[in-house]
């Protein structure tokens, strides 16, 4: 048998870059609550003590951005100097404008708002059908999340990241090999005398966390490396710098197919980055489920100022049961493909945003990309 292990990773919506993305998003979501036309690019930087808010936004509708700010950031959990950021001290400063006109005549007649390729996947391996390691991976991030808020360990922080390796044969997942933790934490679990992370902590955060969400997936062999520097004391916005924008592995499928050229938050639709992205994901999802494929990989291209994309790649890895151009062209007559096609068709103009800025933007049915609709059509055309 051909053996062969892949891993991914995630992180807690109190990492900075995520911290940044649901800044971002959560201004989106704002505008579009005023304002189903306004147009935004919005991106958010963090270091210590500090958030820069900036990019183009054009919208009749009016957002308290820092007082907006300070409440997500006491939502994440930031409420106490002992995590090294506070959302009632922190600076922040507003540097944003207007979209340039140059971009938005482009866009006010249909066209993409940006060129690039998107990429859309879906895979049988998993009921979400999405990758194992990276469903595994955000499950672990939410969970040290929930430990946190519902003060099962009273001294986690909001910092948090996760790491899965599964072990493949024959291009099937068959066990977890290993998972990485890096929990921050408050000093109270500290030895004292080696000023490093108890024992006693160290299995609390696999009881608590890793094995209620691994169950079956892990075994005697299974590794675990928890805080592997001893400690994580001093996290967030105080040890790191955080921007909107890095974390698309995190994002879309956990490194296991590529990415394309942008990432997602704090974007308006009219970008097809983003809007194009879901499309992908959402065409790739109902191949899969409609037995089409055992797996399908998309690519969508655009240019600046044009509807149309220029281009549709499929590869289904010699899975499909038929013939890729005769998918292709299934694609081309049961989607809209457009900007204002997307858009409608997966009704992306209300505020839906903050919540797809933490945990990954695929395998979760809340969202309208997610859905299954098009299986039977699918089926029946082809």
């Amino acid at each position: 048998m051909a053996k062969n292990y892949f891993s991914s990773e995630s992180v807690t919506e109190g990492h900075p870059d995520k911290l940044c993305d649901q800044i971002s998003d959560a201004i989106l979501d704002d505008v579009l609550r005023q304002d189903s036309r306004g147009r935004v690019a919005c991106e958010t930087y963090v270091t210590m003590g500090l958030v820069i808010i900036g990019g183009e936004i054009t919208t009749r509708g009016y957002v308290d951005v820092h007082n907006l700010t300070r409440e997500l950031i006491k939502n994440i959990g930031y409420t106490h100097p002992r995590y090294g950021f506070n959302y009632n001290t922190c600076a922040i400063i507003n540097a944003i404008h207007n979209q340039s006109l140059d971009i938005a005549q482009g866009v006010d007649r249909g066209g993409a708002g940006d060129q690039g390729t998107m990429i859309g996947y879906a895979c049988s391996e998993t009921a979400e059908f999405m990758p194992l390691p990276i469903i595994l991976a955000h499950k672990l991030a939410m969970r040290m999340a929930e430990v946190r808020k519902k003060g099962i360990l009273k001294y986690l922080g909001p910092d948090g990241k996760s790491q899965v390796t599964v072990e493949y044969e024959n291009d099937q997942p068959r066990r977890v090999d290993s998972v990485v933790l890096a929990c921050q934490h408050t000093e109270e679990i500290l030895d004292q005398t080696e000023n490093l992370i108890t024992r006693q902590a160290r299995q609390e955060i696999i009881d608590a966390i890793a094995e209620p969400i691994l169950k079956d997936w892990i075994d005697q062999d299974t590794k675990f490396y928890i805080n592997e520097t001893g400690k994580f004391v001093i996290g967030g916005p105080q040890s790191d710098t955080g921007m909107t924008g890095r974390k698309v592995i995190v994002d879309t499928y956990g490194g296991m197919v590529p990415h394309g050229g942008g990432a997602f938050s704090g974007k308006d639709p009219t970008k097809v980055d983003r809007s194009a992205t879901y499309m992908a994901r959402y065409i790739a999802k109902n191949i899969v489920a409609a037995g089409l494929a055992k797996r399908c990989l998309l690519q969508l291209a655009y240019v600046i100022g044009k509807p149309e994309p220029l281009s549709i790649m499929l590869d289904t890895f010699g899975s499909s049961k038929i013939p890729e151009d005769r998918l292709i062209a299934a694609i081309r007559k049961n989607f809209e493909l457009t900007p204002k096609g997307i858009i409608k068709t997966l009704d992306l103009l209300k505020p839906i945003y903050l919540k797809t800025a933490a945990y990954g933007h695929f395998g979760r049915p809340e969202f309208n990309w997610e859905k299954l609709d098009k299986v039977k059509q699918l089926q029946k055309a082809l």
